[in-house]
This record gives structure tokens, C-alpha cells and sequence, in this order.
């Protein structure tokens, strides 16, 4: 299992630096900003060791370059992304050793059709999702399609439910907001908005959020469930047949929400 830290950045980012099993090595996860990575790591005595990329968003991929200049790493990231910086680039399936932790690499296009994510999938599992999935939440459909989030959500929800989602941005309040709108009466979604706000009021981070949580209030996955979609039907105004339709309704309703 990773050790993982969470370096906030701009208004809402969060860039995850990860540590595993050497010492004073450490890897991060969409540094859009090179500052306070290299802040941080001056702090620790650490070494930089590898960044690890999500999507081409400049907010994610901004401080590259910059934490080139101080150490010559390894840039992972997704096969044709349209961010050039990438130096390691990774296929759908494949997998990675990083830091004595397997990672196995998947593509999740939706949010952007580059998109892929990180699964530390031993021990304790650990999902670096960038911004596909979010604590009660999911991207937003930029460049990919309803379909392809929806499959990226299918494939989130058959991970371990005990499995950490790290993600990045701290968005969970308002996404909880938009899930209590879709669901009024659902309790788990009280609950944890209890939790996040207590966190914030402490300005400590929401994240990371488990599949287990998700399943119970995260509406973009819970596109099957009958109150979700009377609900994504009644803002649509018409009946909807598939959980795609469901998901596109949804995050349509988040868009103007």
C-alpha cells in the first residue's frame, strides 16, 4: 500500500504525492503546479522519482516541465494524449511497477478521450481516477461520451468496495448537493455530507472517498436505481430506457445545477 499525501493546488486541486516501500522516494500524481511539489519534497528531504499523469488538462499537467528541471524522471501517461510531455506512455491494460506497488493501468475515457487511471490493486487497493470519478460525483463529458463514463462507472463499481478513490479536486460538497437533489430521501447521502462538512470546516481534505461509499450515493453510479431514474426522467421530461440515457440526463442536470 501506498502512503499517500495530498498537496492541495490552485483553488481546488489536489495533487497526490505517493510513497512506497523506499525511503525518501517519492512519485507524483497530476502536478498541474510545480511549486508545492517541490516545496513539499524540500521539506521532506525527498527525491522525486516518477509523475504520474491522468489526462492532458493543463491543471494536471502543468508543473511537469518545471519538475523536470530538478530531476530527471519518468513521465507516465496515457498513448496518444495530446500532452506531449509524456516520456512512458501506457496502454489500456497494461501495468506498471512503481515504488516496490504493482499498478495496472486503465483506460477511461468520458471526461477526455485520453483518460486513464492508476489501481494499486494489493492489499489495501487504491484508485488514482484523476477527474473521471468523483466523491458523489463524475467529470464532466468535455470530449468522451455518456456511454464511455458509463462504462468507466461500471468498472469503478466492480473494484473492491473497500477500495481508496483519489481523485482530484474537492468538489464533494457541491457534488453532494446534486445527489441530494436526485435522491432527497437517501440517508448515506446526509450522512456523508455530515462528514465532508465537518472536514471542511477543519480545511482537511473529503478525499479519499471507497467504492463501498460510492455505490451508496454517488448518483452517475447508481444509474439503475428506480429513484435515480425517476429522477434523471423528470428532468429530461420523458421516459428513459437504459442507464446511458440515465447518465446523460444526469449529468446534463449537474451541468446547469
Amino acid at each position: 500500500m501506498f502512503k499517500v499525501t495530498a498537496i492541495p493546488a490552485f483553488q481546488d486541486n489536489y495533487i497526490w504525492l505517493i510513497e512506497g516501500d523506499t525511503p525518501n522516494q517519492f512519485a507524483v500524481v497530476d502536478p498541474g503546479d510545480a511549486r508545492p511539489v517541490l516545496e513539499y519534497l524540500q521539506r521532506q528531504g525527498g527525491q522525486l522519482a516518477a509523475i504520474l499523469i491522468t489526462h492532458h488538462h493543463a491543471d494536471h499537467t502543468g508543473g511537469v516541465a518545471d519538475l523536470l528541471q530538478h530531476a530527471a524522471v519518468p513521465v507516465y501517461g496515457p498513448l496518444d494524449s495530446p500532452f506531449a510531455g509524456i516520456t512512458a506512455p501506457l496502454r489500456h491494460n497494461s501495468e506498471i511497477r512503481l515504488l516496490g506497488h504493482r499498478l495496472q493501468i486503465r483506460a477511461v475515457p468520458g471526461h477526455t478521450r485520453d483518460h486513464i487511471s492508476y489501481l494499486q490493486p494489493d492489499e489495501q487497493p487504491q484508485l488514482f481516477c484523476g477527474d473521471t470519478l468523483f466523491l458523489a460525483g463524475c467529470g464532466r463529458l468535455f470530449e468522451g461520451t455518456a456511454r464511455q463514463m458509463l462504462d468507466a462507472m461500471h468498472y469503478f463499481a466492480s473494484l473492491p468496495d473497500q477500495t481508496q478513490i483519489y481523485c482530484t479536486h474537492e468538489y464533494s460538497l457541491a457534488n453532494l448537493t446534486f445527489a441530494a437533489a436526485v435522491e432527497p430521501d437517501n440517508a448515506d447521502i446526509r450522512a456523508v455530507t455530515a462528514r465532508c462538512q465537518a472536514l471542511r470546516e477543519q480545511n482537511r481534505p473529503t478525499l479519499p472517498s471507497n467504492i463501498a461509499q460510492e455505490k451508496l450515493i454517488n448518483p452517475f453510479m447508481r444509474t439503475a436505481q428506480a429513484a435515480v431514474v425517476a429522477a434523471a426522467e423528470r428532468f429530461i421530461g420523458n421516459p428513459l430506457d437504459n442507464e446511458v440515457a440515465v447518465l446523460a440526463s444526469l449529468r446534463e442536470w449537474k451541468n446547469q445545477f
